[in-house]
């Protein structure tokens, strides 16, 4: 099967960033809002979707 290597890297950048992001606001006495966790996590579902769509043939 090819993969489609742009989907992939975006994918794992997303998840690694945003994973940081969540890691580092649960955190005490850290300055992130809410809204920047939140979007984190929407990030992260984003980043799995084009991860698990960097193949050819059948998806997630």
């Amino acid at each position: 099967m090819a993969t489609d290597s742009r989907r992939l890297t975006i994918g794992v950048g997303l998840l690694v960033l945003c994973s940081a992001l969540v890691i580092f606001g649960g955190l005490p006495d850290t300055p992130v809002p809410d809204i920047a966790l939140a979007i984190a996590a929407l990030g992260m579902a984003a980043g799995s979707l084009l991860v698990g769509f960097s193949q050819d043939g059948i998806g997630v």
